[in-house]
């Protein structure tokens, strides 16, 4: 029995249908990727899904869904409440439950602080209490822990705080929630690391969750996906297995339906000659034929041709010098937190250098110290001659909203000047997949897709010898991305690339910098499987190395030469080793014991401060167990030592 239908879904925005009777079923276990080009309605179409009704979301036909299953939905820009808790937005998904576990824990923050009426709020904790447990709300608190833990969450953080990414693994834990056994997905790579996404495939994978999924990260389809399903010309097509087999199909179809398209236009153009021909076309009352010019006529009205492919050139300009920036030792911190420590590296015309690392590493202010806009604390920077520098801002605030798009091209002025040759902005805009009336939109009517389409026609409306993109593959559909990618492998000027598109930097770049914690910078030839691959080798020798060292016995300790004999214990550091196990087995009984009271919602009931003290108490016996245990291991150490 299916999870999900989509019987004869209708739906259109202005003249143009993107859903033009469409028919989809998602089976049970299954994860299928929704893919199509950027204005295709891919989105409208999960939210449909999401939506349950149909009606609300369609033109025309309807969506089932099965009774009684649980849907999570991840929407591409998740609406938040900036001033809820992490806690409150990820548990707001379970309906009036949440509220009722919202108001439980205030009533027992409030009880602890001694604030209200004492007897009322116990009373009313008391009805909660009985009413959650009806609803068997405490199992659902317990799944949002863990899925705010699996997600590195502080609960207690302002939503208002978190950054692009954090909020998208908050929409993700929220869906999680539920323990929903649908999930439907819209772009849950876009502000994600690497290492992020290859711990949501993996979690995807293994969770055994029935997916339907949009996004246009390639090596998140191959590894993920079990079926592609294709939106394209309003109809939706099937393509069972991976990715890559996709592509092998869908090459195979487009030649057959272009070959089949020219042969109807020559039919049509044929038949259209005889028409002309009047009386004689008259005389010989072949009236199948003219039924048949009918029919073609109509078809190829009917006919939609795929939307046209993105026209992309980059005028390099003139050659910048051959060295484009060196850097000797150079460091950089923000208070305490060291960004780069004591990084070389010398970067000459032509290169194309990937640059990866977890959110918050610092890519961007490399990058910058690099360019030569920020100053190194220690160390030096030596750029280039004759740079010219175009700069793609993964946050797009180089597009004016307000501002229509021939403006954000060309201010002030209808031409472009490209390679030399003058085109008109309108021709240009074309090349880039807008209409010709749209010339005039502001660019607040455009979608996340078509702003970065956009922001790369204005990128590449001026020569530029070094070219800076940080993030430009977020929203872009796989055609365009693969054009790009050309792209930028044909370009002679010096690239850098910020991104998480793995497939991407493997089919772009020649040398990569990554980021290896506490400030770390190390370049790789390659591109990102380059440098997974490293790493893999790297771990798997240095794990084979610890299984081939012997363990040391107890009985026969080894011999070791030019050591320093350490001192003996005193008398008193001798009495305190012996001591030292019972009073870690102690603390550990300790903390047993106070963890299991915790477990006791009855106990928030009946001595809220009692709980607030259990809990204060637990933190800090972690804190003592720590140090005890240090402390052990040094005295063993300065006997052993001894021996």
């Amino acid at each position: 029995m299916p999870y999900l239908k989509l019987n004869d879904a209708c739906l259109a925005y202005g003249h143009v249908p993107l859903l033009d009777h469409a028919d989809f079923q998602l089976d049970s276990g299954e994860r299928v990727a929704l893919i199509g080009r950027n204005g295709t309605g891919k989105s409208s179409l999960l939210a449909a899904m999401a939506a349950g009704t149909g009606k609300g979301r369609l033109d025309d036909g309807e969506v089932w869904v099965q009774p009684g299953i649980r849907v999570g939905y991840v929407p591409q820009e998740p609406p938040f409440d900036p001033e809820m808790s992490v806690f409150q937005a990820v548990v707001s998904g379970m309906g009036e439950t949440s509220a009722m576990l919202a108001e439980y824990h205030n009533i027992s923050h409030r009880l602890g602080e001694g604030a209200g009426d004492h007897d009322a709020l116990l009373a009313r904790m008391d009805a909660l209490q009985h009413e959650l447990e009806a609803r068997g709300a405490w199992a659902y608190e317990a799944q949002a822990e863990r899925v705010i833990a699996r997600f590195s969450l502080d609960p207690e953080a302002r939503v208002g705080s978190l950054s692009g990414g954090q909020k998208k693994r908050l929409a993700l834990a929220q869906a999680l929630a539920v323990a929903p056994e649908v999930l439907l997905l819209d772009e849950p790579t876009n502000h994600l690391d690497i290492a992020a996404i290859e711990w949501l495939e993996t979690m995807l994978i293994e969770s055994g969750v029935t997916l339907l999924f949009i996004t246009h990260d390639r090596s998140f389809l191959d590894r993920v996906c079990t079926r592609i399903v294709e939106l394209d010309r309003g109809k939706l097509a099937s393509y069972p297995g991976s990715f890559t087999q996709y592509q092998q199909r869908k090459e195979a179809q487009l030649h057959e339906e272009a070959l089949a398209n020219a042969r109807a236009d020559k039919l049509l153009k044929e038949e259209e000659v005889w028409i002309r021909k009047g009386v004689e076309a008259r005389r010989t009352r072949a009236v199948f034929r003219v039924q048949r010019l009918d029919r073609l006529r109509a078809e190829r009205q009917a006919r939609r041709d795929r939307m046209g492919k993105v026209n992309l050139q980059l005028d390099a300009g003139d050659k910048s010098g051959k060295l484009v920036a060196e850097l000797e030792n150079v460091s950089k911190s923000y208070g305490e937190r060291q960004i780069v420590a004591n990084f070389s590296s010398r970067i000459q015309r032509g290169d194309k250098i990937g640059l990866i690392g977890p959110n918050g590493a610092g890519k961007t202010t490399l990058l910058r110290l690099i360019l030569g806009e920020l100053q190194p604390d220690a160390g030096k920077v030596r750029q280039g001659t004759k740079m010219e520098i175009a700069y793609f801002d993964q946050f797009r605030t180089q597009l004016n909203p307000d501002s229509s798009l021939a403006d954000i091209i060309s201010p002030g002025s209808d031409w472009v000047e490209i390679g030399g040759a003058r085109k008109h902005v309108i021709g240009y805009l074309e090349d880039f997949l807008f209409a010709p009336e749209r010339a005039r939109s502001p660019v607040s009517s455009l979608s996340g897709g078509e702003r970065n389409r956009l922001l790369l026609a204005r990128l590449f409306a001026k020569p530029a010898n070094v070219l800076v993109l940080d993030e430009p593959t977020n929203d872009l559909d796989i055609e365009t991305l693969e054009l790009l990618e050309q792209l930028l492998q044909d370009y002679e000027g010096t690239l850098f690339l910020v991104s998480h598109d793995r497939t991407f930097l493997d089919n772009v770049v020649t040398q990569t910098i990554a980021a290896e914690g506490a400030g770390a910078w190390k370049e790789y030839a390659g591109g990102y499987s380059d440098w997974a691959s490293y790493q893999a080798t790297l771990a798997k020798a240095t794990e084979k190395a610890k299984a081939a060292t012997p363990p040391v016995s107890k009985a026969a300790k080894p011999v070791e030469t030019n050591k320093p004999k350490a001192q003996k214990l005193s008398w008193k550091e001798q009495r305190e080793l012996e001591a030292l196990p019972e009073k870690i087995a102690g603390l550990e009984a300790e903390q047993a014991t106070l963890t299991r009271r915790l477990e006791d919602p009855a106990l928030y009931q009946t001595d809220p401060q009692a709980a607030q003290q259990a809990a204060e108490r637990l933190a800090a016996i972690d804190d003592e167990l720590l140090e005890l245990l240090e402390r052990w291991e040094s005295l063993e150490s300065r006997q052993g030592g001894a021996g």
